[in-house]
């Protein structure tokens, strides 16, 4: 699209003597079969600059992408405004666009940014504003401005990848969730990412062909979680033998450690997965654990994924440090997304379910006031508002104190509390539909997952949420 767009040079008596073409490429292509929008910036002319290129055909793929609800995957390598551009212009602009629309495209259709240079300003928000970011590590950085920027208004001298390379805007800020090697592994996970998702809002999820069996049982997982309740244990092969082999893609497997999400399927049905990691932070909902379950509760709401959640969860984190930096602000804002949302869930607690975020396993009261509490255990889970040891210390510390063997008392009466904390006690009462064996979860997930995914079909269309 738009191959004749450019700047054109003409001698005095107006014939075309050179054309200096847009720098930015558009089109449409297949994906799998189905039909992508594509936008890239071309480095070697002005460097990519958004402000340098004909503005209206980098807008028109978003456009068209939002006119024919198809999905678009943005391939940038911006240096951003260009100063140059105000000899042109002969004056200076408000920022911005009209008629781009960002923020409408991510209630539409999937949106893909991959940094495959250096992005600065609005190349760093076409990057960031979408369903998933990547950069191609070593090569792309991610900043609102750069080393010149910062130079100037920081008087800090740093190179562009301190500054928003794979450690900043991958590991610590999560603004880009994915980190490839190459550019053909970048684009590689955009594939694959797309594959998980519908078209558009309108339309629901498709289901591929599985030869996985849906009744396979796998014997490992009996063992999975250790009798010690203070030992950690890796979660991610728990994964792996639950959904169907090879179909776990994990989003943002750096930035709040202590929960995994991924994309992975369920006798094909695409569906989303969250799961704790105890030996990042105890397992704990962290402030970057939270913003990270937020986006990728929306994410599958967005976009008709039921949502699976296999819980490990020993609480929000706290220390002067988390409540400084808002980690009780981010649980909150998580809560509503999980509420807001209309996707159905299943929870199964795999062992711990504690205070404020062991109550975020699911929705309580739903987007629609009528959500199922579709819960399940292990026989290895615990639950509670308050952790046994922390209770006992907080409600019976004189007891405690004034016991000649104080810490002989404080063991018996953390052990009879174990005894009314069982998971059998709760299921006796229905509090969850059943207590399973570890190792009949991947037939019971498949077969939720049928239901599960006819009645996500029943709701496509945009969502609407409201304030967080």
């Amino acid at each position: 699209m738009g191959l004749l767009s450019g700047k054109a040079d003409h001698d005095d008596a107006g014939q075309l003597t050179g054309v200096t073409p847009s720098n930015a490429v558009i089109g449409v292509g297949l994906v799998a079969g189905r039909r992508v929008v594509a936008a890239a910036d071309d480095f070697t002319i002005r460097g990519g600059s958004s402000e340098a290129a004909i503005a209206e055909k980098w807008i028109f793929s978003d456009r068209y992408a939002m006119q024919h609800r198809l999905p678009i995957v943005r391939l940038i390598d911006s240096a951003g405004g260009s100063i140059k551009l105000l000899d042109k212009l002969g004056h200076t602009k408000i920022p911005g666009y009209a008629q781009l629309p960002l923020t409408a495209l991510l209630g539409a259709v999937p949106v893909v940014g991959i940094a495959m240079g250096a992005c600065a300003g609005l190349g760093a928000v076409r990057v960031g504003a979408a369903h998933l970011s990547i950069m191609v590590r070593g090569k792309a950085q991610v900043f609102a401005g750069g080393p010149p920027v910062v130079k100037q208004a920081l008087g800090l001298d740093i190179d562009k990848e301190a500054l928003g390379g794979y450690d900043s805007v991958h590991r610590k800020s999560g603004a880009v969730q994915l980190a490839a090697k190459t550019e053909a592994e970048a684009l590689a996970a955009a594939r694959r990412f797309l594959s998980y998702l519908p078209q558009n809002v309108w339309e629901a999820p498709q289901r591929t062909p599985c030869d996985d069996p849906e009744d396979r049982q796998e014997a490992m997982l009996a063992g999975a979680i250790p009798e010690n309740p203070r030992q950690t244990f890796n979660p991610r092969p728990i994964l792996e033998v639950v959904f169907d082999l090879g179909s776990v893609f994990e989003l943002s497997s750096h930035f709040g450690g202590s929960l995994i999400t991924a994309l992975a399927r369920l006798n094909g049905w695409p569906v989303g997965v969250m799961i704790n990691d105890p030996r990042k932070m105890g397992g704990a909902l962290t402030r970057a654990a939270a913003a990270k379950m937020e986006r990728f509760v929306d994410l599958c709401d967005t976009f008709h994924l039921p949502i699976v959640n296999l819980v490990d969860q020993p609480g929000v984190m706290t220390g002067p440090e988390a409540e400084a930096e808002g980690t009780l602000v981010a649980a909150i804002r998580a809560m509503h997304a999980i509420e807001q949302s209309t996707v159905p869930w299943l929870s199964l607690v795999i062992r711990r379910c504690v205070g404020l975020a062991g109550g975020m396993l699911g929705p309580l009261y739903g987007g629609d006031g009528h959500v199922l509490p579709n819960r399940y255990a292990w026989p290895s889970a615990r639950w509670g508002s308050i952790p046994i040891e922390g209770g006992v210390a907080a409600a019976y510390r004189r007891e405690i104190e004034a016991d000649d063997d104080s810490e002989a008392r404080r063991m018996a009466l953390e052990e009879h509390y174990r005894q009314i904390a069982s998971p059998f006690r709760t299921a006796e009462k229905f509090g969850v539909v059943d207590i399973i064996k570890p190792e009949e979860t991947r037939p019971l997930l498949c077969d939720w997952a049928e239901d599960a995914c006819h009645r996500a079909a029943m709701e496509l269309g945009p969502k609407r949420r409201t304030m967080r």
